[in-house]
Parts: C-alpha cells; sequence; structure tokens
C-alpha cells in the first residue's frame, strides 16, 4: 500500500545531508510496499510495534527534536500526535502506553502518510542550508530512522507468524547450498591492553563512546557464527533438557515458557519461518533467532563460551563492513559466500556477547532530551554485535552497540563461539 512520495524536488544528491535524509525516508516505505492496510496495525507482542507506529513516530522525532527545535514558530502538524508517537522520552511529556500501540485504528495509513510528507515539506526546507548543529541533529534522526527500519522488519515478521496463514512480506529466497559446514577454525586475539569505542570522523551512538582503554586476555574467536546444523545436534543431544547447561534464569524461563528450539523453527525442527514465508533449514546458515540463554547454553554445551564485546570488537575493527545486510536483498541469514575466512562478521544475524550493556568510562550521555536515547537502558541487557540480514548496509560498524534483554529472541540473534587461549 505505502510507497516513496516523489519529491517535488527530484531525487537528491546521496552525499549532500537532504539527499540522505530523503533517502532514508523513502527507504522506510519502500519496506512496506508488501503491507495491506490491515497489516500496519495490529501489535503481535509488547516488544514489537505496528507497522503504522513505526512510520509516525520515526516522524514524530524530527518533527519534536528538529522543526520544533529550529523553527521559530512551528507548531505540531497535530499536538495529539506528541503524545500517540512518544516513545521513551519522559523529560517531553507524557506517552501512550508502549502496550496498547496496537489499540490506535486511527490516525488511519493514509493520515500517518500525509503526516510524514508534512514533515518531509518542512525538513527539505530547512536543509536547504543546513548548519553544523542542525546537521548533527539530522544525522541522528536518520539513524535513528534505520534503527526503525530493522524493526520493522522484524515486528512484521513477528505478527505474520502469528497468523496460520504465515503470510510472506516478500517474494525471494536466501541463497542455500544444503550442507552443513566444516568445524570451524579460530582466530586467535591479541592478548593486552588495548582500544576500543568509536574513534575519528563519521557518525556514532553517544554509548559507543568514549574510546578508552581495556585489559584483554588471550583468546580466540570462531572464525564463523554457529550454523543451524549445528545447533540441532545441541537439540538433539538434549540442550534443552539439561539444567547444568543453562543459567539459572536461563533454565527458569525454558521451563515457564516450553522452550525446545529457535523461535520460527517447527517442531519437527526441519523449517523455519521467514519474511519469504515458511522455508526448510538450510543446515549452513547461521543460527537465528535465539535468547541470551539459549546462546550461552549452547556455548557451554560446546565447550566454549561467548566472546565479550571487547573481543568481538577487536577481531572487527580491521575487516570491511560489508555482507548479508538489508541491502543484499534475502533478509534472512544465508550460509558463507566462499571459504574465505573469517565470515559474517557484519550481517547475518547479531552475535550475543556475554557483556552486559553498561556505560563505558568517562561516557557521557547527549545534552537534553535526547540524553534519553541510549543511556537510560544501562541495565539488564546484554550487548549484541555486527548487525543482521535486516540492518540497513551503511548503519554497522566495528564498534556498534545493540542491547537486549536476555529472554528476548524475535531480532536476528545468533553467536560466535570464542574460548581462553593459554
Amino acid at each position: 500500500m505505502a510507497s516513496p512520495a516523489p519529491s517535488s524536488a527530484g531525487v537528491l544528491p546521496a552525499n549532500t545531508l537532504a539527499g540522505r535524509y530523503q533517502a532514508v525516508r523513502s527507504r522506510t516505505l519502500a519496506l512496506c510496499s508488501g503491507l495491506h492496510p490491515e497489516d500496519f496495525v495490529v501489535q503481535s507482542m509488547p516488544s514489537a510495534s505496528p507497522a503504522k507506529w513505526h512510520l509516525a513516530h520515526t516522524t514524530w522525532f524530527f518533527e519534536r527534536f528538529v522543526l520544533l527545535a529550529r523553527v521559530p514558530g512551528y507548531a505540531f502538524m497535530r499536538p495529539e500526535y506528541d503524545y500517540l508517537f512518544n516513545s521513551y522520552y519522559e523529560s517531553v511529556g507524557r506517552m501512550h502506553p508502549r502496550t496498547a500501540r496496537g489499540l490506535l485504528s486511527r490516525p488511519s495509513v493514509c493520515e500517518v502518510l500525509d503526516y510524514r510528507s508534512h514533515v518531509d515539506d518542512r525538513m527539505a526546507r530547512l536543509l536547504e542550508d543546513p548548519c553544523d548543529e542542525l546537521s548533527t541533529l539530522v544525522e541522528l534522526g536518520i539513524n535513528h530512522e534505520e534503527q526503525h527500519q530493522e524493526l520493522l522488519l522484524t515486528d512484521i515478521k513477528h505478527l505474520f507468524s502469528c497468523n496460520p496463514l504465515e503470510p510472506a512480506l516478500v517474494d525471494r529466497r536466501a541463497r542455500r547450498h544444503d550442507r552443513s559446514l566444516p568445524a570451524a577454525g579460530w582466530i586467535e586475539g591479541t592478548a593486552g591492553i588495548r582500544e576500543i569505542g568509536h574513534a575519528g570522523a563519521g557518525f556514532s551512538f553517544d554509548n559507543e563512546t568514549p574510546r578508552h582503554r581495556v585489559l584483554v586476555e588471550a583468546h580466540a574467536l570462531a572464525e564463523r557464527p554457529v550454523t543451524n546444523a549445528e545447533f540441532l545436534e545441541f537439540i538433539r543431544d538434549g540442550g534443552y533438557a539439561n539444567a547444568s547447561l543453562w543459567l539459572a534464569d536461563g533454565w527458569a524461563w525454558v521451563r515457564e515458557h516450553g522452550i525446545h528450539g529457535p523461535l520460527y523453527w517447527d517442531d519437527a525442527q526441519e523449517t523455519t519461518f521467514t519474511l519469504a514465508g515458511r522455508v526448510a533449514l538450510d543446515p549452513g546458515a547461521p543460527v537465528c533467532h535465539l535468547s541470551f540463554y539459549e546462546a550461552d547454553a549452547f556455548a557451554r554445551w560446546a565447550g566454549a563460551r561467548l566472546p565479550t564485546e571487547a573481543e568481538w570488537e577487536l577481531m572487527a575493527e580491521s575487516l570491511p563492513v560489508t555482507g548479508n545486510l538489508l541491502g543484499h536483498g534475502s533478509w534472512q541469514p544465508e550460509p558463507p559466500a566462499d571459504e574465505d575466512l573469517p565470515a559474517q562478521v557484519f550481517g547475518d544475524t547479531w552475535e550475543w556477547t556475554a557483556s552486559p550493556y553498561r556505560p563505558y568510562p568517562g561516557f557521557r550521555p547527549l545534552a537534553g532530551s535526547l540524553g534519553e536515547y541510549n543511556g537510560k537502558f544501562m541495565s539488564s541487557q546484554m550487548v549484541c554485535r555486527g548487525g543482521s540480514c535486516v540492518t540497513p548496509d551503511s548503519h554497522v560498524r566495528a564498534s556498534y552497540r545493540n542491547f537486549f534483554y536476555p529472554h528476548e529472541r524475535w531480532q536476528f540473534f545468533g553467536l560466535r563461539l570464542a574460548r581462553d587461549s593459554r
């Protein structure tokens, strides 16, 4: 239903801020092109949001933090949107409960698209001559929208998986080779005092800073992520029934919810649900949709452990940021393209680490309300690294820190093994 609205200015140069803004806004709508009107409204679980809400919230972000702050006399297009589409910014006012976003049958999808067009028109005028401060705000808004593009697709996937018809968003299949991979080798890491965190030019979120020193012991990381075939061995060896493999909270979670395999796998462990519908499991593809608890239990069963985020970043920092990301088009993890390793460091699945999501030494959140973006969530969550098959290509980097609660599975979560070196 939704499609990018034509711009009166035509397609703007991609190397300009206005061009990047236009491109990311158009991409969000393009991701929704396979949806029917009814699909935009439904909320499948509290952690997910309706597609219509994503379209409106990303627009609200620009209206609230850019237009309202930078355009004299600007007023909200509709004042009630400031309540409906605020996510968690307590310092700017009250918000509609997250768990009730699926009850918002109004405003309609068409009204939300009109809202996007209204804000885009005002933003286009503002971006004709951006100053440094404006550019910083808009760059944050662009990256915020890219985060929501990934959430949009994972939320749609979860929603469609709840439908007995198991509809497909897209008509394509990931590349397969239908064979298990040989055992992964190991990449030896350098021990000592090293530095991690964002450095140099380019955008980063505040939680990636400041760059700081860490003490890293001798270690090694697997050359590739764990595959479906390898995780099947864990299941068939009774991994979900062996309490000794699990953290206490993880074992309680398994028993409470009757967990016996990754999210979206069928009971026979032969197929998985994807954005292209249900397909046969590819043994060589990275396993995904695991909780931190499952990743940790598998690592213990394999006689290994999860890497720390410092170990992961030090492995990744010298590698090109390429892989099976959103632009690749499969929107499902795939086997490695060739025998060159290390493989699949970026894309395919977010990789759980053993590191809790905490501030770096000397961390300072952004000033004002935008300081709520990351800092206030630095509790009870675990860090993931590397991006997934639905992460926008320009959005991820070695220092990028994603974070989720340990029981969550609806994102493309996988794992890479690590071990201590002696």
